[in-house]
C-alpha cells in the first residue's frame, strides 16, 4: 500500500535504495540547510542544573536533554559545542536510547571505578564531546554514531 503512495509524495526517492533513504533522513535530522549542523535550544542562568547537582555525583554545569540545554550562568562557544554534540547523540538513538545507554555505561563505570565522576567521564558520549568540544566544525564533519568508536577504554591512559 505505501509503496503505490510513495510516489505521489515522494516522487523524487523512488529511484533510492534504503542507503539513500537513509542518507537523506540523516541529513534531515542533523542539518537545517546545507552544513549547517542542527542546535539544541539553549537556556542560560537556569536553575535546574544547580537542582540536578545534588542528585548527580557531579556539580552539572550544563545539561542537554532532549532538544534543550539548560546552563547555570552564560554559555561560551565551547560548552555550547560540547551540549551541541549531546544533541547529535541523542537524534541518532532517538534521544530515549541515548539515555537509557548513558545510564547503563555510568552504571558499567560506577562499578569498575567506584567513583561516579571518573564513570561519567568514561562514558563513550562524554570521551566523544569532551575530545572534540573545542573543535568547533566538528558537527560539520562527524560520522553518524561516532561515539561507538569512544567505547574502548586505553587503560594505559587512564
Amino acid at each position: 500500500m505505501f509503496q503505490n503512495f510513495a510516489p505521489k509524495i515522494f516522487p523524487d526517492l523512488t529511484n533510492y535504495g534504503i542507503i539513500k533513504r537513509r542518507a537523506i533522513m540523516y541529513n534531515f535530522l542533523y542539518y537545517k540547510q546545507e552544513a549547517t549542523p542542527r542546535t539544541p535550544w539553549f537556556f542560560e542562568n537556569s536553575k535546574l542544573p544547580i537542582i540536578l547537582s545534588y542528585l548527580a555525583p557531579i556539580d552539572i554545569w550544563a545539561i542537554s536533554f532532549g532538544p534543550w540545554v539548560w546552563c547555570r550562568g552564560k554559555l561560551d562557544k565551547v560548552t555550547k559545542n560540547h551540549e551541541a554534540i549531546h544533541y547529535h547523540q541523542q537524534l541518532e538513538l532517538l534521544f530515549i536510547g541515548q539515555w537509557i545507554l548513558y545510564v547503563l555505561y555510568w552504571l558499567k563505570g560506577l562499578i569498575t571505578y567506584r567513583n561516579g565522576e571518573k564513570a561519567y567521564r568514561q562514558s563513550p558520549f562524554e570521551r566523544e564531546a569532551y575530545s572534540n568540544e573545542y573543535n568547533l566544525e566538528y558537527l560539520k564533519t562527524r560520522k553518524a554514531f561516532a561515539w561507538r568508536n569512544y567505547r574502548e577504554i586505553n587503560n594505559n591512559k587512564t
